[in-house]
């Protein structure tokens, strides 16, 4: 056998022991269905916790479909590589997890494995959920088990190849998991420490505000918290990176946690308005310690800001012509809602939350897709119902309308024009039509 032949030989067998290492080390079996779940058990302590936690980790945002019932699945969420529909997880024995005992969904919230041993897929934050301690883990058990069970026959998520070998998921897990809950840092408060399970944990708040790798893997590092995208949205920067005109302080991030609005910075709008909801449920000592944390990447000596005189600036000095077709639009559409308020209020009014725009995070933001999408789509979900919606301008503007309208206000805030912002009027008004959504 001459040298070549060998090397040949030696590289077939030595890919098939790999390839056998992988299989087996990749292999996770069945975890046996129950035939009922002892809910009789759980204390109320336990399901009252749970409930909280639930709240806490947004569980109702993915896994409930528009008009569908609450955590019974089927909710379309986009990514690179392919629609993935989200499970039901209500107790229901058939379409649910009313057969999964405690050990199978301790399996999937800290491993990423369902019951049958198949990979989940990274659109369900387990990286995040993996940092849950045993015990909120089995109040969270507890109080899904105790909820209405809802029979759901949902679209299957069909990824293209090689994204549908689900094995392949074991690689991205080497990665980017590391299992189980995260100790406190002995030198923070426990006011910070528990704000960080919070935010690093059910919260799962980078799993938004950070950016991804090429393998949709969260950047870690300096990037932690240096904003996202969910759901065709970009998620502002958590650190002294936002584009907010004014820094946040502990006041304004109470008050938008508590209402989903901070009158000096705007509106939760998009997929984060259904998580200031939730947020809205956890008890106030918890929004003290997440406020804590999350200023914490913040810069502690940044100058404070007069809103109310960044406000009457915008207002009062005129940086656009007073005819310009983009003021024009504004003063038909936008400003019965959006003017300043004599009184000096920059949010509140007789009918909810009208926000002033000199102050808006996404008026300023680099990119203008929440822009855009505010002024396409409206806010018809708003977190609270008192805080009013706001409508869609779809089929009231044109495209060249909206991008004028907006780098008119840009420019009146003294801010560069976004460039080529009709075509991304255009492309944003076809992703987001409603006759090609998906739910």
């Amino acid at each position: 056998m001459n040298l070549v032949k060998k090397i040949i030989i030696g590289g077939v067998g030595l890919a098939a022991i790999l390839g056998a290492g992988f299989l087996a080390a990749t292999q996770h079996g069945e975890i046996a269905p129950q035939s009922g779940i002892a809910v009789q058990d759980f204390s109320a302590q336990q399901i009252a916790n749970g409930k909280t936690l639930v709240a806490m980790g947004d569980c109702a945002v993915c896994h409930t479909a528009k008009g569908g019932a609450e955590n019974a699945g089927g909710f379309p969420m986009p990514s690179p590589f392919g629609t993935i529909y989200s499970t039901n997880i209500t107790p229901d024995p058939e379409t649910g997890i009313g057969r999964w005992s405690y050990e199978a969904f301790e399996r999937a919230m800290r491993h990423g494995i369902d019951r049958e041993g198949r990979h989940l897929y990274p659109a369900f934050p387990y990286t995040a959920f993996t940092r849950v301690t045993d015990t909120d883990m089995h109040d969270i058990y507890a109080y899904l088990m105790t909820q209405p069970a809802v029979k759901s026959h949902n679209p299957e998520t069909a990824l293209g190849f090689p994204f549908n070998i689900r094995r392949g998921i074991a690689v991205w897990n080497w990665m980017n998991l590391t299992p189980g809950p995260v100790a406190d840092i002995a030198s923070q408060t426990p006011e910070w420490n528990r704000g960080a399970y919070i935010a690093e944990g059910l919260g799962h708040c980078s799993a938004c505000h950070s950016p991804r790798d090429a393998f949709a893997g969260e950047k870690k590092g300096s990037f932690h918290f240096a904003g996202g995208s969910a759901e065709g949205w970009d998620a502002p920067a958590l650190t002294s990176a936002t584009a907010a005109p004014v820094p946040w302080t502990s006041e304004d991030l109470l008050q938008y946690f508590r209402t989903g609005v901070s009158e000096r910075h705007g509106v939760a709008a998009g997929p984060m308005a259904p998580v200031a909801h939730g947020l809205a449920h956890l008890p106030e000592e918890d929004l003290q310690a997440l406020t804590s944390y999350i200023l914490s990447h913040k810069n502690a000596t940044a100058e404070p800001v007069d809103a109310q005189a960044l406000v009457r600036k915008a207002d009062t000095a005129q940086a656009v012509p007073a005819d310009a077709q983009g003021l024009r639009l504004y003063q038909g559409a936008c400003m019965s809602c959006h003017s300043s308020d004599p009184q000096g209020q920059l949010a509140a009014s007789s009918f909810g939350s009208r926000p002033q725009l000199a102050l808006n995070t996404n008026m300023h933001a680099q990119s203008p897709n929440n822009a855009v999408r505010a002024v396409l789509e409206g806010i018809q979900a708003p977190a609270h119902a008192d805080l009013g919606t706001m409508p869609s301008f779809r089929h009231a503007m044109s495209d060249t309308q909206i991008a004028e309208l907006l780098n008119t206000l840009r420019s009146q805030y003294g801010l560069p024009e976004w460039a080529d912002l009709k075509q991304t009027v255009a492309k944003l008004r076809a992703e987001t039509d409603p006759a090609n959504a998906h739910h």
